[in-house]
């Protein structure tokens, strides 16, 4: 049994991370099956913690726009400090996203055999206590997104720990978003986030209880995504779906542009993508083979290679 509605038992499911985790993951494998999303209750990171992230976020976002570009790491693919309104397009997009967003990553010393691949994190210095509580936040939601990874291992039949190994040291990356008031002067047809699928394992998101979030049925329709007050949103990136040879799925999603009152309103939201170790090759697993496919598994490739060759699509590398 999950703590599912009764009502919404096909829909995206909505379950509790507190409970026995072969009590829901088949719950989650389904959902992800069909949506590629799902909800999560009782996730373990503090709402205290949420509180004081959301408002040293909304503090930097307010900072002089000159003060915040100092942030930007030339030639650095937005994987750390500051990316400016405008900067990222869909992949396939012709106009840009209205939003900016700061990303945190993984900090490793010098001499570990993956720093090659991951930048040391810059810090707001007008911000009193950013480091601290971003630090803290970024590993708040690697053990969510570990547990959530157990019980995704459990519904594909694999042993509990096997995504652990994968993870260790991985490239995830924190990114705080602002999506500004509408503007008159937004490109046409230009909306907060276009429609895309995310690049990583799984993504873990916080702030999705305001209206916008939507997720690209396999009807071809869109459906939004009702998020109870202070859960997480799941879903699955292509990595996965990759590795999966397309059994959990990476939807297409946007965040669309709000209407009246709101559309003055400025969004915010923290989304963690969660990568495999640069160095893991992502190879179909065996159990996801099934001879269904014409054109057969994927080719194996590193998550690393795969990270580039799609950061090239969305104009940032």
């Amino acid at each position: 049994m999950t703590d599912t509605a009764p009502d919404i038992a096909q829909d995206i499911a909505i379950v509790s991370l507190a409970q026995p985790l072969e009590t829901i993951s088949d719950e989650l494998g389904r959902s992800f099956a069909e949506y590629g999303f799902a909800v999560v209750r009782d996730h373990g990171i503090p709402q205290e913690l949420i509180d004081r992230a959301e408002a040293l976020s909304k503090e930097f976002f307010a900072l002089p726009e000159d003060v915040k570009r100092a942030y930007k790491i030339k030639g650095g693919g937005g994987a750390r400090g500051y990316t400016p309104f405008g900067t990222e397009k869909a992949k396939d997009a012709s106009v840009h996203d209205l939003k900016e967003f700061w990303h945190v990553g993984r900090g490793l010393p010098a001499d570990h055999p993956l720093a090659e691949f991951m930048g040391p994190n810059v810090w707001p210095a007008e911000v009193g206590g950013f480091e601290d509580t971003f630090s803290e936040l970024y590993a708040a939601f690697e053990e969510a997104g570990g547990r959530a990874l157990e019980a995704i291992a459990l519904h594909l039949e694999l042993p509990q720990d096997f995504f652990a190994a994968t993870v260790e040291d991985g490239n995830s990356v924190m990114r705080l978003l602002h999506y500004p008031p509408l503007g008159p002067d937004a490109p046409e047809g230009a909306i907060r986030a276009a429609a895309h699928g995310d690049i990583n394992t799984i993504t873990l998101l916080l702030g999705a209880e305001e209206a916008g979030l939507e997720l690209l049925t396999k009807a071809g329709e869109w459906k939004a995504i009702d998020v109870p007050e202070g859960a997480l949103v799941i879903n699955v990136g292509d990595m996965l779906e990759r590795l999966t040879n397309g059994r959990l799925r990476s939807t297409t999603h946007r965040v669309v542009n709000p209407r009246g009152p709101a559309a003055q309103r400025s969004r915010y939201s923290m989304p963690f993508f969660l990568h495999f170790r640069p160095d893991y090759l992502i190879e179909p697993l065996a159990s996801c083979i099934d001879g269904s496919s014409d054109s057969g598994p994927a080719e194996p490739i590193s998550a690393h290679d795969f990270l580039m060759q799609r950061l090239r699509e969305i104009n940032l590398a």
